[in-house]
């Protein structure tokens, strides 16, 4: 049975419930934050990412939201943004940014479900896992640049291949 079978019964699923059920189902350790926001912790090969789906019935849009803590020395900055612009140039949904006041690094993307659109399991996991996949294959390439003085060109070589794998 496929994910969304398990909902069809259901009329004006709230997307966060899905996201919650997904959570349950995955075994990742959730906290529904509030009616409309969920955070949860997803393990990945070099990390644990913190991620946050908040919906806002105003926009329509259910907003994701994935960090790992990054705190590069000041004189690395400029090679990181470098770093940042040519990963986000291979990224096809989302985008990476870095929030130098939390120390965060930041997947987002939006999911746009206007005219009363109704976010199915599917794409809810799919938005998950790209988001992980995202993190795990340009991390590297955002150390090395970092912590081992690596130019962006020759970092971002680890990060050619596609990353396999699921979240």
């Amino acid at each position: 049975m496929s994910l969304s079978e398990q909902y069809y019964s259901t009329e004006d699923l709230h997307p966060i419930d899905i996201v919650e059920h997904l959570a349950e189902h995955n075994e990742w350790e959730f906290d529904r934050v509030a009616d409309d926001q969920i955070a949860m912790a997803v393990e990945g090969q070099w990390r644990t990412y913190s991620i946050t789906l908040a919906w806002s019935p105003h926009d329509e849009t259910l907003r994701l939201i994935c960090t790992f803590e990054m705190e590069p020395p000041e004189d690395a900055m400029a090679g990181l943004y470098e770093t940042l612009n040519a990963v986000n140039d291979k990224c096809w949904t989302g985008a990476f940014s870095f929030w130098a006041e939390q120390s965060l690094m930041v997947w987002r993307y939006g999911l746009v479900l206007s005219g009363g659109q109704s976010a199915v399991p599917e794409q809810i996991d799919t938005l998950i896992t790209t988001a992980v996949v995202a993190a795990e294959r340009f991390y590297p390439a955002f150390q090395l640049v970092a912590w081992a003085g690596q130019s962006p060109q020759d970092a971002m070589q680890v990060a050619i291949a596609e990353a396999y794998g699921r979240a």
